[in-house]
């Protein structure tokens, strides 16, 4: 027996090897940590982790659009309810504040189960989560799983629990798409985290384990699941103190609405943002890698009621006319921009039917000829500029001019080359400035350019708004004054808005405010300037009231309100533009014609079924029915305006049949045109005193409506009739 035990004693290792043994293993492994420690550094951010979208917002904090690949928005933990941190707490590590960042013995037990085959497991406190989420990936190796032991424990050194707490919150996923508990707060319950209850936090809570197997409005089967799991968390946060008892039992499960599409770019939405983003880069508020690394918060001046009302008057008025059949009908496009008179906002835009089938915008592009709407930068430059005819009369709404057509322009006695044509080939012979604009007369306006001087027209075009590099702009001799310029059609917007403004010029804006995070982005400033004086843009508003009252904008008088505006059709008929405002908005419509696959502009004869399509058709139409609806609810003011010298109504004689005002550009041809070179003798009504008021423009306060509608859209208010009445005895006629 005893050589037996002294065998049993030879096989059995002595105590000596054993601690031998234990001791070199624990070196080992104590050496392999060291090494671990001082070879794992913390790496850069993944950029998937990084990632952000922006987040596009109407003027009332109702989502207008997102984009970016991914769909976070991070946010600071002073942001997030400190229930709805605690709810997380209690969900994935109520140690957290505690305990280290690594929990071994749950690493050990998670890493046999998975090699052992019961599944993968992490183990992970929220710190070592966080790290897979920000730093690494979602691989399940035993090489990132190492990684991350390292970086969790340098990373609880360097970094407060709370940065770690907030990183994790935003880089965690949530289902649905969703990124962060910000962005999980919005597809979920249609608000901001910070505005989420205790019951909700802990519903998002419960879908970080698996979104998927808690997602109840995606799956019903889901809800029991789903359940168990929020009164997990809840019954945690008891167990931690942070939530009473009796809170507890009132909690009522937050149902979710159901998952939604995130706005995407189709529709009117892809036009919108490219104003903004281009808008943000001009101004040098956000550069575009800024803007592209994401996490913005972009508040627009865009009001949802009214851009709901612009596509509204467009599709109804215009869109809805047009027929597959008709191949000039695939040729329309249409812009509308529209700004608040008083804040210089921009309230509404137009960009196009779709911007996933029409990607350039109509709002912004500067590619057509505005026409006559550029008439009315002209008169105001020769008020500005106390201009006067080739005779040396002041040059105001009663001044003569030798209205035939293809009458030759002339500069100082000598010929200049120039003798365009009026609409129609129509001559008009004598006739005043003022009518002259109602019926938009090529040969007054060509004639009035030179005697202004092509150079002061284009200051005060600029003075008024319109870009000084816009196409066009430097037409020689008359041309100028035709339109031959393209500035688009927010341009335009910006330079009659100037006018309503009597003359003061205030920028445009797009954006109300910016964040990312709690930081607001600082806004330039928008400084309030003189362009021309005020009795230069008042004079020129009472001409533009006579054009809705008598002369090619009469649609527009179906707003029901007091308007002033210009029709103008560019060249070839490729484009037909409506620009004008009231006391309270401006707003400016153009309908184009683009052939849909070279993209060539394209004449727009036989669209929506007409001959012609002219500025007082189509666009005229949509301006008072956008007008009409935008306006709804507010009080009705007249312009209060100071006329220049001279620019009181001179008593008119009643036009023949043949000479009466057309609601169009268009007008009958003369049968006999006239092309004579010879110059006329240009007279001025007797000057009357100037209409003394207030010395600073004065802008209507806005009332709120009781209602705001958003989908009634109304064509025309009740007293159209009255107002068309009334301006007609005001000047006369």
């Amino acid at each position: 027996m005893s050589g037996h035990r002294t065998v049993w004693r030879r096989a059995l290792p002595s105590w000596r090897t054993v601690l031998g043994t234990v001791l070199g293993f624990s070196l080992l492994v104590i050496g392999a940590l060291i090494a671990g420690y001082l070879l794992v550094d913390i790496p850069p951010a993944n950029s998937a982790a990084k990632a952000q979208n922006n987040v596009y917002l109407y003027s009332d904090g109702s989502e207008l659009a997102r984009d970016g690949d991914v769909n976070r928005q991070n946010v600071t933990l002073g942001q997030v309810p400190k229930s709805v941190q605690q709810a997380v707490l209690a969900a994935e590590d109520r140690d957290f504040y505690s305990e280290s960042a690594v929990d071994p013995a749950a690493m050990l037990r998670a890493a046999w189960n998975t090699l052992t085959g019961k599944g993968k497991q992490s183990g992970s406190t929220i710190t070592q989560q966080y790290v897979k989420n920000y730093y690494l990936g979602q691989e399940q190796t035993l090489t990132r799983k190492a990684k991350e032991f390292f970086i969790a424990v340098k990373l609880d050194r360097r970094v407060s629990k709370d940065n770690i707490l907030e990183g994790y919150l935003n880089s965690s996923y949530y289902g649905r798409n969703a990124y962060g508990i910000q962005a999980a707060a919005r597809a979920y319950y249609g608000i901001d985290s910070v505005d989420l209850t205790t019951a909700q936090g802990a519903y998002l809570a419960a879908l970080l384990n698996a979104p998927s197997v808690y997602d109840v409005t995606a799956h019903p089967a889901n809800t029991p699941r789903a359940l168990a799991r929020w009164n997990y968390v809840l019954d945690g946060m008891v167990t931690q103190k942070w939530l009473s008892p009796g809170a507890r039992a009132a909690m009522r499960f937050p149902v979710p609405r159901p998952a939604r599409t995130s706005p995407g770019l189709t529709g009117q939405r892809g036009y919108l943002v490219e104003a903004v983003k281009d808008y943000l880069t001009d101004h040098h508020i956000l550069d575009e890698d800024t803007l592209r690394a994401g996490g913005y918060r972009i508040t627009t001046t865009l009001n949802r009621r009214r851009q709901n009302a612009f596509v509204h008057a467009v599709d109804t008025r215009l869109m809805d006319r047009l027929d597959d059949s008709r191949t000039t009908d695939g040729y329309v496009r249409a812009g509308g921009a529209s700004i608040d008179v008083r804040t210089g906002r921009v309230v509404a835009l137009y960009g196009g039917i779709d911007y996933a089938r029409q990607y350039v915008n109509s709002a912004t592009r500067r590619d057509y000829q505005v026409g006559s709407t550029f008439k009315p930068l002209v008169f105001a430059s020769a008020l500005q500029h106390h201009a006067t005819t080739q005779d040396g009369d002041p040059i105001t709404p009663n001044t003569v001019y030798d209205g035939d057509n293809k009458r030759m322009t002339v500069d100082h006695g000598h010929a200049t080359g120039f003798a365009p044509a009026n609409e129609d080939d129509r001559s008009y012979g004598p006739i005043t400035v003022s009518e002259a604009t109602d019926k938009s007369v090529n040969a007054v306006y060509a004639q009035m350019g030179i005697d202004v001087g092509p150079d002061k027209v284009k200051d005060t075009a600029v003075d008024l708004g319109i870009p000084a590099d816009a196409p066009g702009l430097a037409a020689s001799r008359g041309a100028i004054a035709l339109g031959t310029a393209t500035p688009s059609v927010l341009d335009m917007t910006q330079a009659y808005t100037t006018l309503a403004r009597h003359g003061e010029r205030r920028p445009y804006t797009l954006i109300n405010k910016i964040t990312k995070g709690d930081e607001e982005i600082d806004l330039p400033d928008r400084e309030t300037t003189t362009a021309i004086p005020r009795e230069a843009a008042d004079t020129t508003t009472s001409v533009l009231r006579s054009v809705v009252d008598g002369g090619t904008g009469t649609a527009a008088q179906a707003a029901g309100r007091p308007a002033a505006g210009k029709t103008g059709t560019a060249e070839q008929d490729k484009a037909a533009w409506f620009a004008g405002y009231t006391p309270e908005l401006a707003t400016v419509v153009a309908v184009l014609g683009q052939h849909p696959e070279t993209a060539a502009q394209e004449p727009l004869y036989g669209a929506a079924g007409l001959d012609r399509v002219n500025g007082g058709d189509f666009p005229a139409q949509i301006w008072a029915d956008y007008t009409a609806a935008a306006l709804r609810g507010r009080p009705v003011h007249d312009f209060d305006l100071q006329l220049a010298d001279g620019a009181e109504p001179a008593p008119s004689v009643e036009p023949s049949d043949s000479e009466s005002a057309s609601p169009s550009d268009s007008a009958p041809p003369s049968p006999e045109p006239s092309a004579s070179p010879t110059r006329p003798t240009p007279t001025t009504a007797p000057p009357t005193p100037p209409t003394t008021g207030p010395p600073s423009p004065t802008f209507p306060t806005p009332t709120p409506p009781t209602t705001e509608p958003t989908q009634d859209f109304p064509t025309a208010g009740p007293d159209g009739d009255a107002l068309s009445r009334r301006l007609r005895a005001r000047w006369g006629m």
